[in-house]
């Protein structure tokens, strides 16, 4: 398919800037058979759920990843760290109003510093002088559509209320609706949580440049899985249960590892698994999710499970009932 085919016209006032408070979001629910659209509220997610159900959560925990340094010039940096090779030595994403040559010394108002050593990719190879401090210093990285700087309530409101591991760079948004009462009101009706770890990185928002979208290529995100976890998602999957994820990021965990493995196993690596049209589904039943950017992999993954025409039609009729889009705002349950 092509890169228009993913387009669609968003009134700018439907994209959440605050979040509500957790259960109070609306819920599409989009069901593949029947084809119908119904509205509820998050609130009323438990009662599309069953006994012997396995909910998978991604308990990846977002890291206080956006500094703001100066240039020898005075010139100002934003830095976002992406991922950390070693102790204070970073992969990180910059930008400045010029080119960042290497060498480069970056001053932060904590007191520390960074020198930029190598170009690699659209990145950038950066060692900060007293890595022990680095993560109580920066902010919330908030996506470029919340058009606001972070605030205090940012800091527990942008992250799932289960989220432990750190290293994300963005929120897996789909979980941001659950609260502990709802988690613990789904355990009592007999439904298995299952949590893996799924680091968000840039590459997940990266813009698809080519027309055709099969061209398009996801850089690899890191993963891990517990062996508790892979045993209870196989068990479900041979008693023919229902695996339902909770977004895009735990979708593509399971699905790399059974479309590699033939089954999901336990233990760490990457994936760089991209989900479009046309993809066969192995493992998972049925997705929660939130609305996604035009063009983004985000929205052919989406699409892809629940069919092209019916979620394209889903976006639409959310945008009449003026739904709220993208991290801070509503859900989509595709069953």
């Amino acid at each position: 398919m092509e890169l228009k085919d993913y387009h669609y016209w968003l009134p700018k006032e439907l994209i959440a800037q605050y979040p509500v408070e957790r259960g109070r979001e609306k819920l599409l629910v989009v069901d593949r058979q029947s084809g119908t659209l119904s509205h509820r509220l998050f609130s009323d997610f438990p009662e599309n759920l069953k006994t012997g159900d396995v909910l998978v959560l991604n308990d990846s925990r977002v890291i206080p990843a956006r500094l703001i340094g100066r240039k020898p010039t005075g010139g100002r940096v934003e830095v976002l760290l992406v991922k950390e090779h070693a102790p204070g030595k970073w992969t990180c994403l910059l930008k400045s109003s010029k080119s960042l040559k290497e060498g480069t010394i970056l001053s932060f108002e904590q007191g520390f510093t960074a020198r930029i050593e190598d170009r690699k990719g659209s990145g950038y190879e950066v060692v900060f002088s007293e890595p022990e401090i680095l993560l109580t210093a920066g902010n919330i990285p908030l996506p470029p559509y919340i058009e606001r700087e972070p605030e205090k309530s940012d800091v527990s409101a942008y992250q799932t209320v289960y989220a432990c591991q750190d290293g994300s760079v963005a929120a897996p948004t789909a979980g941001l609706h659950f609260s502990h009462d709802m988690l613990d009101a789904i355990r009592s009706q007999g439904v298995e949580l299952v949590f893996i770890t799924l680091h968000v990185g840039p590459g997940t928002f990266t813009p698809v440049r080519v027309q055709r979208i099969e061209e398009h290529e996801m850089e690899p995100e890191e993963f891990a899985l517990s062996e508790e976890s892979a045993r209870t998602i196989v068990k479900a999957l041979e008693e023919k249960r229902r695996i339902i994820a909770v977004g895009t990021t735990t979708t593509r965990v399971i699905e790399y590892l059974i479309q590699t493995n033939g089954t999901v196993i336990p233990g760490t690596g990457e994936t760089d698994l991209f989900i479009h049209n046309g993809y066969s589904f192995r493992g998972v039943d049925a997705l929660l999710t939130n609305f996604h950017l035009p063009c983004s992999t985000l929205l052919m993954l989406v699409s892809a499970f629940g069919g092209y025409d019916l979620i394209m039609q889903a976006y639409r009729n959310a945008i009449e009932r003026r739904y709220r889009f993208y991290s801070y705002g509503d859900a989509m349950f595709i069953i």
